[in-house]
């Protein structure tokens, strides 16, 4: 069999994390093991968290594999001036819901265009593994025709306070009021 066809028999799954330093560690550990278990990788991570790999680790330090392959794109966020420091949390939180969606869009059309050409061992991408904090994927996903899964690299607790917490606002309960300085002792009805 030759390499085209080999590349061609592989799943392609494509892992984007949240960019954020533990979701981006929890995304590259899991896709590891999806690596070892026969798929063909492609993480992505936003240009600012790729070149803080980059400078960590050296410029060659994400070459990778043939079927293990860093790609990036833009967050749409002006450059920071501290590359040694976290993005701001609200700006990051408002590019990925604006600003992420036509450049993931337009890399899954590009790393299924580039499986089509004759002289690419890369397969086509079969599936896609997001973070859950990543809810333009699934737009992606529909919009491509692609399986997607979403993957949330948080505990469960910081997970169901996630999900519970639109309902406590809701109800008045949060963020929490008054001159009370002890809210551990409040009963939450």
């Amino acid at each position: 069999m030759d390499s085209k066809a080999a590349a061609n028999n592989k799943l392609h799954a494509v892992c984007i994390p949240a960019p954020a330093q533990s979701h981006i560690k929890a995304m590259l550990k899991f896709s590891k093991l999806l690596h070892h278990r026969g798929f063909h990788i492609t993480f992505v991570n936003t240009e600012f968290n790729h070149n803080r790999f980059l400078k960590s680790l050296g410029p060659n330090s994400l070459d990778g594999l043939p079927d293990f392959r860093f790609e990036t794109i833009p967050d749409g966020l002006p450059p920071d001036s501290n590359q040694d420091a976290t993005q701001d949390t609200s700006l990051a939180s408002d590019a990925i819901s604006k600003n992420l969606l036509p450049p993931f869009r337009d890399l899954l059309i590009k790393l299924n265009d580039a499986a089509i050409s004759i002289n690419n061992v890369s397969p086509p991408v079969t599936c896609i593994f997001s973070d859950g904090f990543m809810p333009f994927t699934i737009t992606a996903a529909d919009e491509i025709g692609l399986p997607l899964v979403l993957f949330f690299p948080i505990s469960a607790g910081s997970f169901m306070g996630y999900k519970q917490y639109p309902t406590l606002v809701e109800k008045g309960i949060a963020p929490l009021k008054g001159s009370e300085t002890n809210h551990l002792n409040k009963l939450i009805a």
